[in-house]
């Protein structure tokens, strides 16, 4: 039976983990076990990782309803095959919808992921070696801004704004030089870990005052955005808005670009079809579009909700002796993890006891081999009806978990995440 060849530019954890899964002799039964017992895990974890949510079962079963697999190139009334009278309907309601819920003018939802979203603005609004600005990775700025992303991929010419740590955003005023100096055909916001709120309009009116494009990145924020509990940097002087649909907003993997602007819009789309996306899976757009109804029916309460127990377990965290970074106004918050050796070697302590984080960057000295801020969020805990009044019990536990053998608190926390058996803002 042929072997995965090795891949020495593996580190050797990733190497030693790949070749300790051979292939059994019944591939196709170990992976449907393996499925139910991924599903049986996050069931029975405290998920604070604010990077995953859970779906709605109705748009869940869409992805599984067969039409996913038809292929359905080009626009509706005009598509290559013939058959699709059903999918072209879905595909405009479910951009009927995005409009509706991101107050856009334009959407696209033919997109598979949140990376390739960038990717396509990206191509559509600058070429190779132009100039980007972009978050730098100390205050979550997204690996797809960046040289190893698709920015990089792309042959952009990647500059990192300056930060301010205050507020966990850009330097408005250090963000002007920059781009006065290296002249940015396109300027982007928005992070993996967003606190408090980002200077949209000051940064609109540095990007035409250096004829850039301002893309807003609301991969974590689009929730909150969806929602009206996070101002909409559309209306606040975004040009373009892209983000992925399985984070904040609890809908399939995938992507979506918004817009209010034709000229854009009619770019990017050339760059969705025919460029990068000739078919795309309509078993996501029919998900998609019952989670976006979800948030025009009941995004309000759902995006409070998140907000809501994210300052409660912040506050929780600092009463259990836990250094919270700055505070929060979103659904995410963060731990300095330096004194718990960084944020992925928290996180997989925690994983130990059934609490499921990751690391993330913070404007901070750093940690050797690691980041050195946890991050933590609350868009499937509040969905599953975890409330501001549970947020000191869990806290007391995470804390435990980062001091104590994480083996001793799980009993606990699985009595704990047993309460939580909702499913809540769901048509």
């Amino acid at each position: 039976m042929t072997e995965l060849a090795p891949r020495p530019w593996l580190s050797p954890a990733a190497q030693a983990r790949i070749d300790a899964l051979p292939l059994p002799a019944d591939p196709g039964a170990r992976i449907e076990a393996l499925a139910r017992a991924a599903v049986a895990t996050h069931d029975a974890a405290f998920n604070l990782n604010p990077a995953t949510n859970v779906m709605n079962p109705r748009a869940e079963a869409l992805m599984a309803s067969g039409i996913g697999a038809r292929p359905s190139l080009g626009y509706p009334g005009e598509k290559y095959e013939t058959g699709l009278g059903e999918i072209e309907e879905i595909e405009t309601l479910t951009h009927r919808l995005a409009c509706d819920v991101f107050a856009a003018s334009h959407a696209e939802a033919r997109v598979p992921s949140g990376a390739m979203a960038n990717l396509m603005v990206f191509m559509a609004l600058a070429r190779p070696g132009d100039a980007i600005i972009v978050p730098p990775a100390t205050i979550g700025g997204h690996v797809t801004h960046h040289a190893p992303g698709c920015a990089g991929l792309y042959g952009l010419e990647i500059h990192e704004t300056p930060v301010d740590a205050e507020s966990y955003s850009v330097d408005v005023d250090g963000l002007r030089a920059l781009a006065h100096r290296v002249r940015p055909r396109l300027i982007t916001l928005g992070q993996s870990l967003n606190l408090f709120a980002h200077p949209v309009s000051e940064v609109r009116a540095i990007a035409d005052a250096v004829g850039a494009h301002l893309m807003f990145d609301a991969a974590h924020l689009c929730g909150m955005i969806a929602g009206r509990t996070w101002a909409n940097p559309l209306t606040e002087g975004a040009h373009v808005m892209t983000m992925s649909t399985y984070k904040s907003l609890g809908g399939p993997p995938g992507g979506l670009i918004v817009t209010g602007d034709a000229a854009i819009a009619q770019r990017v789309e050339a760059v969705a079809f025919p460029g990068l996306t000739a078919n795309f899976d309509a078993g996501r757009m029919a998900a998609l579009g019952v989670t976006l109804q979800d948030w025009r029916d009941h995004g309000t309460a759902y995006a409070r909700a998140m907000v809501d127990l994210a300052t409660a377990l912040a506050q929780a965290a600092t009463d259990a002796g836990l250094p919270v970074y700055r505070g929060t106004r979103s659904h995410q918050f963060a731990l300095d993890a330096r004194a718990f050796s960084g944020g992925q070697r928290s996180a997989a302590r925690l994983e130990r006891a059934g609490i499921l984080a990751c690391g993330i960057g913070l404007p901070l000295p750093g940690v050797a081999g690691d980041m050195n801020g946890l991050r933590l969020g609350t868009p499937e805990m509040a969905r599953r009806g975890m409330t501001p009044a549970d947020a000191p019990a869990l806290m007391a536990l995470l804390a435990r978990v980062l001091r104590e053998p994480p083996e001793d608190v799980l009993p606990e926390v699985r009595a704990l995440r047993a309460r939580f058996t909702d499913l809540l803002f769901c048509n």
